[in-house]
């Protein structure tokens, strides 16, 4: 019995909540005033959004770059049977590193070119 009032609140709630958006909607969509309103405040809000969004971009750029730095400056290095440092000879390890260096050019370039596009529409945007 209690099962069916929980889900009679549920759906009386659901049909509130749908019948006050759909008010909402006609009265912003009817007021002249209310519509400008409701244009400015999504408008700030997907700056405010934009603007969250460019400074993780940034933070992830940075952070992506440092691994690939880092990454790039590590050498596959092998103790030989003299005691002196060789790199390694093996040929799949040369081919594997040099596509994962290619893969990391590619994604630092898409990084790039990312922030880039997100820069030029936080200019856009401030220029509205």
């Amino acid at each position: 019995m209690n099962n069916n009032n929980f889900l009679l609140e549920t759906a009386q709630k659901g049909f509130r909540i749908t019948v006050g958006a759909a008010t909402s909607l006609i009265e912003t969509v009817q007021n002249p005033q209310k519509r400008s309103e409701a244009i400015s405040q999504i408008q700030l809000e997907l700056n405010q959004k934009a603007q969250e969004w460019a400074q993780k971009g940034e933070i992830t750029e940075q952070e992506a770059q440092a691994f690939v730095n880092n990454l790039l400056n590590q050498k596959p290095w092998e103790k030989g049977a003299s005691g002196i440092k060789n790199p390694s000879n093996n040929s799949s390890n040369s081919s594997s590193s040099n596509n994962v260096n290619w893969e990391l050019q590619e994604l630092i370039e898409e990084i790039v070119a990312l922030r880039t596009e997100l820069e030029a529409m936080r200019q856009s945007e401030d220029n509205q």
